[in-house]
């Protein structure tokens, strides 16, 4: 097995650079198509005739059926590599959306709804191997911009659901444009991902600091890291599937503002994530996941008192600048707990992005259903609190390995 890479026994190449850009389009991708269905929500809500105890059942199947795919992805990673599976899995993502769009009745819509979550599963996995594996290669932390990728892309999704929305554009034509741009952007990115073999040439060593002796990866730092990982996908879940739904109906928004609520918790996302990378080099990961989770508290608590769209949407962007760092930040440190390079570690780290989105998705909807969406909100608002006494388990052994 070779030894770590670092700046100092590597010399960086004009391959390792185009694996770059072509991994941070993989993750342009997933946040384009994701928050392109998010945001349409309210639209699909009205369409079927859903009330929300139904839209709840609907959103929650998505993460049950991306746990899985996030799971088959590992393993088919760990014998072909994440690049292969990533390239067919991403332009299924755009193909499962286009067909949420199309989709002409409620069985319809709940097949192509479970082909997106399978696809989505497979490219948060893998696009996250691919990302550690890039990072490994450049001896330095760049996981916070690859998710800043994503949220700039998911800005975009969320805008172009606003815009569409104002000029009354049919919602199966506004998801098209979206669905053909991603499957562009997949399709040129792909030929360049890391191969198997490049993947685990920077891998850290069995027995290395944070590896299983075994050469297994370990569950137990998995499973605190995931704790935090499922709280802060609570309050994601809550922002991505109610944020529209909430600013539309408790907040008397227009759809086109509604969509809004997400855009400004990734644009706030993005803005969290440029300078993130100094943060974390300055005061370490622990302190600055802690002081993120802070931040996101006092978001929630602004949400859940708002008296108007303006002041909900704002505290959807403090959620956003609050715990942009904890998802990056879980992927480095599951990195270095995989001895082998296989990506295994990191699609377990992925499943508590799942299990948050089900208790998020389950939660906010059965609160909203026998209260209202106002005290939902509050739900996530105490969790997160959570993530504030998980934070030490952040602290950067991931970044030794690398």
């Amino acid at each position: 097995m070779a030894a770590p890479v670092t700046t100092e026994t590597y010399r960086l190449t004009a391959r390792d650079r185009r694996a770059r850009w072509s991994t941070a389009g993989a993750y342009v991708v997933q946040g384009l198509c994701f928050a392109t269905v998010l945001t349409r929500v309210p639209a699909l809500k009205d369409k079927f005739g859903f009330s929300d105890g139904e839209l709840s059942l609907i959103l929650l199947a998505v993460p049950v059926v991306a746990g899985a795919g996030s799971m088959l992805a590992g393993a088919l990673a760990a014998r072909l590599g994440s690049a292969l599976v990533l390239r067919v899995a991403g332009p299924s993502v755009c193909a499962a959306m286009l067909a949420i769009g199309a989709a002409g009745s409620r069985p319809l819509l709940f097949l192509a709804v479970a082909a997106f979550g399978l696809a989505i599963g497979a490219v948060d996995a893998t696009m996250n191997m691919q990302g550690v594996a890039v990072q490994r290669r450049y001896g330095r932390s760049l996981l916070m911009s690859f998710h800043g990728a994503w949220s700039i892309a998911g800005i975009a999704g969320s805008l172009a659901t606003a815009g569409s929305e104002r000029v009354g554009l049919p919602l199966v034509a506004g998801i098209a444009v979206v669905s053909v741009v991603g499957a562009a952007v997949g399709l040129v990115a792909g030929p360049s991902l890391l191969r198997r073999d490049e993947e685990r040439a920077a891998a850290p060593e069995p027995g290395g600091s944070g590896a299983g002796h075994s050469g297994s990866s370990p569950w137990r730092p998995i499973l605190l890291i995931g704790i935090a990982v499922t709280i802060n996908y609570i309050a994601d879940s809550a922002t991505s599937n109610w944020s529209a739904v909430y600013i539309r109906d408790a907040l008397d928004g227009t759809r086109s503002v509604a969509a809004l609520g997400l855009g400004a918790y990734l644009t706030c996302q993005v803005l969290g994530r440029i300078v993130a990378d100094r943060v974390v080099g300055r005061f370490g990961a622990a302190q600055t996941v802690a002081s993120g989770a802070v931040i996101g508290v006092s978001g929630m608590a602004m949400v859940v008192v708002a008296p108007n769209p303006a002041t909900g949407i704002a505290g959807f962007a403090i959620v956003g600048a609050g715990l942009c760092v904890v998802v990056p930040q879980s992927f480095s440190a599951a990195g270095a707990v995989d001895p082998g390079g296989t990506g295994v570690a990191i699609a377990r780290v992925n499943l508590f992005n799942y299990v948050g989105f089900v208790v998020g998705a389950a939660l906010i909807g059965a609160v909203a259903e026998g209260a209202n969406l106002r005290l939902a909100f509050a739900v996530p608002a105490v969790l997160m609190l959570g993530i504030v006494a998980l934070a030490r388990d952040f602290s950067t052994r991931s970044m030794a390995s690398l």
